[in-house]
């Protein structure tokens, strides 16, 4: 068991390592190396051994676009309940969640796990002392090819998130929320929504079977930062996948196709009343997905539009000269899937109306004449000034390194970044969002009490 100063000293440089470790890459040339071992994963590596640590994603198909609508959630409590016990084999004994959360705490270790709209995915961080990494390495891999899904557990938890959703529901922001992803996604599993009755119909043996429909090792993505060589990070990537099932990749059955996200044929307007003294309003539709060649000219334009706080346009003219607003923003959620564009504001009740008018006009002209040469210059310039911030710690890069393998960037991606944002033109962003969003038929929803 280790000491408590070799403890303590590890929680310490897992820590600082969070904080700094990749500051000196970011403005550099970043070398992801790539593999695909014979089991079926696909392995990305960015080595540093600055410091004597290493931070690692595994990714799956098990996202909950994956989840029956009937059983909306069954990904997100599947990845929850999968970490909080793991089977016996052999010799080794059954570990409950407190039992986990002592073998970990001991190995001055993380691991996390949790699943998105995409992916289900398990997280690593330790440091790379041959034993301590070792041990945390098989631990991991415990968790992941031997969940025990405890059912006492289950049946606990379950009534914690239905009563975490009860008080959800008196929260204007998340009734709103959850309105317009229904609205934008329709009958897309995007826009499915974890109920009570959701819940109720889940059961330990739902969560056994997603789990081994979609956590396998024919197809996983491993990303891994840190200070271990090609070599080791082969051996800890097989290590991790090690518990799971052998598979012939060639000879399975391919996952049942997702469907795409139908576009909106017409605007629609839903009024919620709410006890609530602002007025909640969200405007938008779906978008595009993650992989689409515009997505540089995308991510400028809507800083312009709306993502660049207050130099953002909408902020400008909404909030800034007409003083109609608390905040007003805009963002894309691109995915696997044509996740959806938003436009978010927060007002008085009694100025709902002019201020949803003006944000209407302000996304309809930019789709229509796209940005000015001014404002184009002044997106590029504090993009390519903050890039440096997407990759000054251990976890954002292994971030930007995990979203490069499940999307299939291109290796160069991130040594790209800047020049591909440098050469967007104004035409370029004109040219996607005419392509991308019809301001004509948006879902817009207000959710407000009287004025």
């Amino acid at each position: 068991m280790m000491n408590t100063n070799l403890k303590t000293m590890a929680r310490s440089i897992l820590l600082a390592g969070s904080a700094s470790l990749f500051c000196h890459l970011s403005l550099a040339a970043i070398p992801i190396q790539h593999w695909t071992q014979a089991n079926g994963a696909k392995v990305y590596l960015v080595e540093s051994p600055a410091i004597a640590m290493l931070d690692v994603q595994i990714d799956f198909d098990a996202g909950s676009r994956r989840d029956p609508q009937a059983k909306a959630g069954l990904a997100g409590v599947s990845a929850s309940i999968a970490s909080k016990g793991v089977a016996a084999t052999g010799k080794e004994p059954a570990l409950d969640e407190n039992a986990l959360g002592e073998a970990w705490a001991d190995l001055g270790a993380q691991f996390d796990s949790g699943a998105g709209n995409d992916r289900m995915s398990f997280s690593l961080r330790t440091l790379t002392e041959a034993d301590l990494l070792s041990k945390a390495v098989d631990l991991a891999a415990r968790q992941i090819g031997q969940s025990a899904f405890p059912d006492y557990v289950w049946q606990r938890d379950r009534q914690k998130i239905v009563a975490s959703l009860k008080e959800s529901y008196t929260k204007p922001a998340t009734v709103a929320r959850r309105a317009f992803s229904q609205a934008v996604y329709g009958s897309h599993p995007y826009g499915y929504e974890m109920t009570e009755a959701t819940l109720s119909n889940i059961t330990v043996a739902d969560m056994r079977a997603f789990y081994a429909a979609g956590v396998q090792s024919c197809g996983a993505r491993i990303s891994l930062v840190g200070a271990v060589t090609k070599v080791q990070a082969d051996a800890i990537a097989t290590q991790l996948l090690s518990r799971l099932p052998t598979q012939d990749c060639a000879s399975l059955t391919p996952r049942p196709k997702v469907p795409e996200i139908a576009a909106l044929t017409q605007a629609e307007e839903k009024i919620i009343p709410f006890a609530s003294a602002q007025a909640q309003v969200l405007l938008g539709q779906p978008g595009y997905k993650r992989n689409d060649s515009d997505f540089f000219p995308m991510l400028v334009g809507n800083y312009i539009l709306g993502g660049g706080g207050f130099v953002s346009r909408l902020t400008t003219e909404v909030r800034e000269k007409r003083g109609l607003v608390y905040g007003v923003g805009s963002y894309f959620m691109p995915g696997l899937h044509a996740g959806a564009f938003t436009v978010s504001l927060q007002t008085r009740p009694d100025q709902a109306s002019e201020a949803l008018a003006i944000t209407r006009k302000v996304v309809a002209d930019f789709v229509a004449q796209g940005p000015t040469p001014v404002e184009l210059k002044a997106a590029k310039d504090n993009l390519i000034g903050g890039f440096a911030l997407l990759l000054d710690s251990n976890q954002k890069l292994l971030g930007n390194v995990a979203n490069i393998a499940w999307n299939d960037l291109p290796l160069t991606y991130l040594d790209n970044w800047t020049e591909q944002v440098a050469k967007v033109s104004t035409l370029d962003i004109k040219t996607a969002f005419a392509k991308k969003l019809q301001p004509e038929k948006m879902v817009t929803i207000i959710l407000s009490g009287t004025p």
